[in-house]
Parts: structure tokens; C-alpha cells; sequence
């Protein structure tokens, strides 16, 4: 059995899809597609820069999801690949449960792209910049980051500071959880971190703090979004990343995808839940961040990213 999956922020880089762009018209369309949803010139953000533009979420977000499903529809129009005889399972990681959505039809091309451009402008609104932060604990599995976030708080009220947030935002694989909250209680936690059994603490460079309770305003303008949104039942079951379960009910996907906004990205979960219903091999589109993971979480499986015309060439002779 085989899962399609997808990444989430983090993997734009300039330049992102401009060699698909150059040799395959069906990738140009794509991001022609995503470009005319939106409004405004996507593709060559993507392609020339600044990455500071690039990497603000309302378009870091969309950008991630048209370089996967520019990648994916090479294979699918060009490659004769129809999704559903070739995946069991589409999953995606934070946003990137969008372009399995997608991928797998729930959602057209234009919703997706507008939805994650509405989900990255709430999400930067919902926590004034640099009130928020986020970090990786590296050599940590979920109940040590937990036990260093909660340590965290503790010790600011006990020096008689406010109530902060400080949780499990992202549970990765087994050596890398994301913690995510107030700035302050993020920075405890890295100050905290090796003395309590991580092995490094890294703050990551984003601008807002998903996945935690301060999301909370960003998870109720998802909630009006997806209910004007038109979804329809994906080709295969998807794996929601907050109960790292197949789903397939439209209702129960709009539902989840509102809970996700301020819920954990239960991606290693997710990924041992695949391997239980019997997935021996991922594949990776639109970038080389979630296979190297899945293998992190999973050895025994086949993991392979595929980004490039020549990726989509040498896939189309493994399916």
C-alpha cells in the first residue's frame, strides 16, 4: 500500500518550481491557476524572490501547496497516473493537509489556494508579532517536550509571572518535537531544554506561534472560511493530523481542519497509524522534508521525495 503525503511550512525556497515550470506546461497552469485565485503574482515570488516575501505565511502557505500539486498533476496528466490506483492514503503536514485535500479532490484548485491564503493571514493576526515564538527540541520525544514546556511555565509563575502557553505544537518523529506559545515561555523552555534531557533547543524562525491555544482567533475565521468552502468526499481517505486518523466525511474534515489551527500536528502518529493499515511506501511531493522524517519514524519503509522532472520520471517507473 502507498500514502501520497505533502510538507508544510518551512520548505519554500526561492526558486521553488521554476525548473517544473520551464519543462512541463501542466506545472505552468497550475501556478497560472493559483496566481488568478489569489490575485497576484505567486509564481514569480516563488521563482525570483525576496525570500523575506516568500517566507511571510499568507504566502509561504499557498506557494508550498502549488509547488506540490504543480509536482503531483506532472504525474497525474503527463504521467497517465490516476491518484486512486496508486494511493491508498493522502496525508499532509500542518498546511500540507490542505494539498492532500487537494490532491485528493475535496477541494478544487482555486478553494485550496484561497483557504491557505485566508489561514496564513489569520494565523500572523491572531498573536501580535513577537509576543509568539516557536522551537525544536532536538533529541526529545513528545513526553520530554512536555515535560520541558510545562517546566517552562512553572517556573515563570513561580518567580510571580503571568499564566504563558507553552505546549506541543508539532510531534515530528522520534528526536524532533516543536514546542509553540508565548515568547517568553519559549525562551524558558530553550533555556531549560539540555538540562532536562534535549539534546539542543533551536528557536525557529517563524512569525507567529502555530498550533497552540493562542490561535484561537485564526481557528474561528478557518471555521467561517471552510463553511462558505465547497468540499467533497476526497478520492481516498485522508490522515488528519489532530487524531492521526483516516477520514473521509466531508463534515468530519471541516470540522478537523478547524481544530488543527490551534491542535497538534500528530505527525509521527499519523505516520505509524499508515504503517498499521498496511502503507509500505510514501511519497513526497513538492519537497525533501517529510520522507527523511517518515524514515526517521519507520525504517523499514520505502520514503521518497519527489521535487524534480527527473524525480517524476524515475517514480512513474517504481508505480
Amino acid at each position: 500500500m502507498r500514502a501520497f503525503i505533502f510538507p508544510g511550512q518551512g520548505s519554500q525556497a526561492v526558486g521553488m518550481g521554476a525548473a517544473l515550470a520551464d519543462a512541463s506546461a501542466v506545472a505552468r497552469e497550475v501556478f497560472g491557476e493559483v496566481d488568478e485565485a489569489l490575485g497576484q503574482n505567486l509564481r514569480r515570488l516563488m521563482a525570483e524572490g525576496p525570500a523575506d516575501d516568500l517566507t511571510l505565511t499568507e504566502n509561504a502557505q499557498p506557494a508550498i501547496m502549488a509547488n506540490a500539486i504543480a509536482t503531483l498533476r506532472v504525474l497525474t496528466q503527463e504521467g497517465g497516473v490516476v491518484l486512486a490506483d496508486k494511493a491508498d492514503y493522502v496525508a499532509g503536514h500542518s498546511l500540507g493537509e490542505y494539498t492532500a485535500l487537494c490532491a485528493a479532490e475535496t477541494f478544487d484548485l482555486a478553494t485550496t489556494a484561497r483557504l491557505l491564503k485566508r489561514r496564513g493571514q489569520a494565523m500572523q493576526a491572531a498573536v501580535p508579532v513577537g509576543e509568539g515564538a516557536m522551537a525544536a527540541l532536538l533529541g526529545a520525544d513528545v513526553a520530554k517536550a512536555e515535560t520541558i514546556a510545562g517546566a517552562a511555565v512553572d517556573s515563570i509563575l513561580a518567580e510571580g509571572g503571568e499564566p504563558l502557553v507553552c505546549t506541543v505544537a508539532n510531534d515530528n518523529d522520534p528526536s524532533q518535537v516543536v514546542i509553540s506559545g508565548h515568547r517568553l515561555a519559549v525562551e524558558r523552555a530553550i533555556a531549560l531544554a539540555k538540562e532536562l534531557g534535549a539534546k539542543r533547543a533551536v528557536l525557529l524562525p517563524v512569525s507567529a506561534p502555530f498550533h497552540c491555544s493562542l490561535m484561537e482567533d485564526a481557528a474561528r475565521a478557518m471555521e467561517s472560511a471552510l463553511a462558505e468552502a465547497e468540499l467533497r468526499a476526497p478520492l481516498v481517505p485522508v490522515f488528519a493530523n489532530v487524531d492521526a486518523a483516516a477520514v473521509a466525511d466531508p463534515g468530519a474534515i471541516r470540522r478537523l481542519l478547524v481544530e488543527q489551527v490551534t491542535g497538534r500536528v500528530r505527525w509521527r502518529e499519523s505516520v505509524l497509524a499508515m504503517v498499521d493499515a498496511g502503507v509500505t511506501e510514501f511519497v513526497e511531493f513538492g519537497g525533501k522534508v517529510l520522507a527523511p522524517m517518515v524514515k526517521r519514524i519507520a525504517p523499514d519503509v520505502e520514503a521518497v521525495s519527489v521535487v524534480s522532472m527527473d524525480d517524476v520520471e524515475a517514480l512513474l517507473k517504481r508505480l
